[in-house]
């Protein structure tokens, strides 16, 4: 029989566009012949299911259900696509335990740990072979803090949310001038920020994920980006970043990021499919973490789709080891 899975899309943030992209990629390639899907759409106002003929049928929050021509749906399982809150900080997950709904996503915990980089960073930091680059986390805006800053770290700086995705509101300051419109940006996208000393170096991302009872690692990929950084244009703007799977490294340093990542994913007690991004610093063969995802993007321009099709699978079969695994309780 088959199973009825929730694909949720949207969410309460900017991300809301890059779910809905990712929603679309996965829509069109899930197994239906094991599967009859339902895209949810997540707005601050209501969240819906629209069918094909236009008609909308609003979720029952009481039991997360929706009455179509044909009768009340529930839902089997929900795969999770929402970037940002509330779909990869840990409130939906929280819910979906309360009405014992699997989900493909990590626990609440975990989901709510990770949204935040600088607690992220607090609990990776004693892993084997990672290196964090030094750091404060500040939850106010003024003068003072400046002060601080320049006190304790040294130039060049990324600013960015602390709990926000896809760099947006993020920045690099160069000259101590450029700090104050750095923070303000990332004040505006969120009440906490990170701020972190650069690590020079070639940018890395990995996937890993579970199913059937075993921890697997894709393979990695470079990003050259020709901007400053991998910013929100850099991610979804064609042409602007190259990436590379798998990525140029030697058998050890793809061996060695490749246990580093097992470590990082069994820390955070991680589930599902999650995406760890690094620096290797130049001229060393030092890692240093930059940030987790567990709710990575899935649309044509993202990178999980990219590695895995370097393993020689189809997203279909892919999509499918997924929610198997949550379905069984992964």
């Amino acid at each position: 029989m088959k199973k009825n899975i929730a694909l949720l899309a949207g969410g309460y943030t900017g991300e809301s566009v890059v779910s809905l992209n990712s929603a679309q990629q996965i829509e069109s390639v899930l197994d239906y012949d094991l599967y009859n899907v339902y895209k949810i759409i997540f707005t601050q106002e209501e969240w819906y299911y629209q069918a094909e003929n236009g008609e909308k049928s609003i979720i029952d929050k009481n039991d997360f259900s929706i009455v179509t021509a044909s009768g009340k749906i529930t839902f089997d399982i929900v795969f999770i696509i929402i970037h940002g809150s509330p779909g990869e900080d840990g409130k939906l997950q929280g819910y979906f335990d309360l009405l014992k709904i699997p989900y493909t996503t990590c626990d609440a915990t975990t989901s709510a740990l990770t949204m935040n980089k600088g607690y992220t960073k607090a609990v990776v930091s004693g892993i084997s072979n990672l290196n964090v680059a030094s750091s404060l986390q500040l939850f106010t805006n003024n003068l003072t803090i400046e002060q601080e800053i320049q006190s304790q770290l040294k130039l060049p700086l990324f600013i960015k949310p602390n709990n926000g995705g896809s760099s947006i509101g993020m920045s690099r300051v160069n000259k101590w001038e450029d700090l104050k419109g750095a923070l303000d940006k990332a004040f505006a996208e969120d009440s906490q920020i990170l701020v972190e000393e650069f690590i020079n170096g070639r940018e890395f991302t990995v996937g890993i994920y579970k199913a059937k009872g075993e921890v697997v690692v894709l393979p990695v990929t470079e990003i050259k980006s020709s901007k400053e950084f991998f910013d929100y244009e850099a991610k979804y703007t064609k042409g602007v970043t190259e990436e590379i799977t798998p990525a140029d490294l030697s058998a050890e340093q793809t061996e060695k990021i490749s246990e580093i990542v097992r470590n990082v994913f069994a820390k955070l007690n991680c589930k599902g499919v999650v995406r760890v991004d690094f620096i290797l610093q130049d001229f060393t063969d030092d890692f240093y973490f930059i940030e987790i995802n567990t709710v990575p993007g899935q649309s044509a321009a993202s990178l999980i789709p990219q590695q895995v099709k370097a393993t020689g699978m189809t997203m279909t079969e892919f999509y499918s080891l997924l929610i198997e695994d949550a379905l069984v309780g992964g």
